[in-house]
């Protein structure tokens, strides 16, 4: 840990009855802002509020500071929105994960590729894209992330799948 930090958590002290904001989880990515100077204490503070212990606040930070970056789930977020602004004044980048569906058809069709084609092109199974179409079955976390890798490149989705002979 940095010195400094260190230095900036001892002057604190104890915090006495820190207020706890309310909402849901919410998966987030955190990253540096870039050309904002970052102040680790009162994001550390801030994650604190928003239902992650103290330790767990400061290890995300410094994780942050040294991988560029730290994913991790926020225990109460009532407006994403508003969370994000709040860590953007602490010099963070708040980027949130996706949970929504993916219409396949929708995406399929987009391509303009038949089942059998989708299928093929991403390495699926025919009957998996039939019953997520006709809303027999749903996919799973798994499937859904890749889902939403086709939605949002597939070319490099499909290229993936290549194998050279």
């Amino acid at each position: 840990m940095p010195s400094s930090l260190k230095a900036q958590l001892a002057r604190l002290g104890r915090i006495q009855d820190a207020p706890r904001a309310s909402g849901s989880p919410v998966a987030v990515i955190l990253r540096p802002a870039a050309g904002r100077s970052l102040r680790p204490v009162t994001a550390i503070q801030r994650l604190a509020i928003h239902g992650l212990t103290l330790l767990k606040a400061k290890r995300a930070i410094e994780s942050m500071q040294l991988e560029g970056e730290v994913a991790l789930t926020i225990p109460a977020v009532d407006s994403l929105d508003a969370f994000a602004a709040e860590m953007r004044r602490d010099g963070i980048v708040v980027i949130g994960l996706a949970d929504g569906a993916v219409d396949v058809r929708a995406l399929r069709q987009r391509l303009g590729l038949t089942q059998e084609q989708f299928a093929l092109r991403y390495n699926l199974g025919v009957d998996n894209v039939q019953r997520w179409e006709q809303g027999e079955r749903t996919p799973d976390r798994v499937a859904m992330n890749y889902l939403r890798v086709i939605e949002r490149d597939p070319r490099a989705a499909a290229e993936a799948q290549e194998v050279a002979i």
